[in-house]
């Protein structure tokens, strides 16, 4: 009866001390798992490359339009897809056709999804996209291309006059720019009974807006014409 107890301990040690073993020489054996799983070891490296490649950031121009035609400024909106970091800075590119390359006419801080972007151009139809630069995992990212055409206000007064005549003292005088900097706005003056025209340049305007007042006691007279010859 007093041996029974030994024995049995004894036999668990002797398990325990074969598990022990066991549980330490399984990973201290990697050449035969290389052997054995040699083609999978192989794989592994293969499969993470894949999931990196995998991983891409989009770009886009969601709205791109004239916000300011006088000082032709225009507003582009684009979206990120992941977000990138907040701040993250944005380029604009603009085609220019007669150098046949992309070149960088503004730049945006992104924020959240979004970037605004705003540059002043002359009156253009023109190419543009947005781009953003590699950060891990993802690699850089540019914006599909769009066409935009841009008009810019140059003022019906911006190329002078033509002529101008009339009778009875006839003057036709165009504000200064720094008194109007639309180049917009001037004065047609001529003594009681009398008349005044003025011949305007209006080569390449897409359209022109007209504003008449007038700031005498009396009645006047006014008309447009369309001098175009054909």
């Amino acid at each position: 009866m007093g041996r029974r107890p030994v024995h049995v301990v004894g036999r668990v040690i002797v398990g325990l001390l074969a598990l022990a073993l066991t549980g330490c020489a399984a990973p201290a054996a990697p050449a035969d798992s290389a052997l054995s799983l040699g083609s999978t070891a192989a794989a592994a490296p293969v499969a993470l490359t894949a999931s990196a490649t995998a991983a891409a950031r989009t770009a886009k121009i969601y709205s791109i339009r004239t916000t300011d035609a006088t000082k032709g400024v225009i507003t582009v909106i684009g979206t990120l897809s992941p977000a990138p970091k907040t701040g993250t800075r944005i380029p604009l590119h603009q085609w220019i056709p007669s150098a046949r390359r992309w070149q960088e006419v503004a730049h945006g801080y992104s924020s959240g999804t979004s970037v605004t972007i705003k540059t002043v151009q002359p009156g253009s139809v023109r190419t543009y996209r947005i781009a953003v630069g590699p950060q891990a995992p993802y690699a850089a990212a540019i914006s599909p291309m769009i066409s935009f055409k841009h008009y810019v206000w140059r003022g019906i007064f911006k190329k002078g006059l033509l002529a101008t005549g009339g009778n009875a003292t006839p003057q036709f005088n165009i504000v200064p720019p720094k008194e109007g900097p639309r180049r917009a706005e001037a004065d047609l003056l001529a003594d009681k009974g009398g008349y005044v025209w003025g011949e305007v340049n209006s080569t390449g305007c897409s359209f022109v807006r007209n504003w008449l007042g007038n700031l005498t006691d009396g009645t006047v007279r006014t008309s447009l014409h369309n001098g175009r010859r054909r």
